[in-house]
């Protein structure tokens, strides 16, 4: 197997087998494949293209490196403010179509776009820095930025049933949340103690994504006989 082909496979098969998992956890009503997929692909290109530009001219074509505590607070900082809503604008697409009605909706859509970005953020990553980075990366930033965009999607569920009016507080959280994970990731490279910090954040993630799955599967549980009329099938 070629460097490309080993690239691939590490940057977009961690990502596509959480997709597969969450997809198939909505149980009660599965979202359609091509807003699921296509999400996912917004999240890869679109999001990942127009993070690429805000933040090259943020960090001054990249000259700001996160070296420093002080650049690691800017650089992280830029990170969160500029990705977080560059994926939201995928998570707006199926918000837009109506095809959110919850919160599983809403956590489906949203790790859909976080997983996209991620593999294709950890394939230009491997092609920059090598394959190990790709590999390391795709056990970890999979779940940290399925569970930041989690957060936003779960907010545009919850606002599509009118449980809440403002997703800024969702945005807020995703913010914040990758933020303190990119600072804690660059002082890690020269202080590998703050890894612990990494490991930590990591479990908040999972735990996450975790609870807005228990969660969006209770609440359409709990719609079930809604959505077995809405499929018609007293006929």
């Amino acid at each position: 197997m070629d460097v490309l082909s080993i690239l691939v496979f590490f940057a977009y098969a961690p990502a596509l087998v959480m997709l597969w998992y969450f997809y198939h956890a909505d149980k009660f009503e599965p979202e359609p494949k091509k807003y699921v997929i296509g999400t996912f692909i917004l999240g890869g290109t679109l999001s990942v293209g127009i993070a690429y530009i805000l933040e090259m001219f943020l960090t001054i074509g990249g000259r700001v490196e996160p070296i420093l505590p002080t650049t690691a607070f800017y650089v992280a900082l830029v990170a969160g403010i500029v990705e977080e809503p560059a994926k939201a604008l995928a998570i707006r697409w199926p918000f837009k179509a109506g095809q959110m009605d919850g919160i599983m909706d809403g956590l489906v859509y949203g790790v859909a776009a976080g997983l996209g970005f991620a593999a294709t953020e950890n394939f230009l990553y491997g092609l920059g820095y090598g394959v190990a980075v790709t590999i390391t990366r795709a056990f970890l930033t999979p779940i940290a930025h399925g569970a930041w965009s989690a957060i936003i999607g779960v907010g545009y569920g919850m606002k599509a049933e009118g449980r809440t009016s403002s997703v800024a507080p969702f945005f807020l959280l995703a913010i914040i949340m990758h933020f303190i994970w990119d600072y804690y990731a660059f002082l890690s490279a020269s202080v590998p103690q703050y890894n612990v910090m990494l490991i930590l954040f990591l479990l908040i993630n999972l735990a996450i994504l975790r609870y807005f799955l228990i969660t969006g599967q209770a609440e359409d549980a709990s719609k079930r006989w809604y959505y077995w009329f809405r499929r018609g099938n007293y006929e």
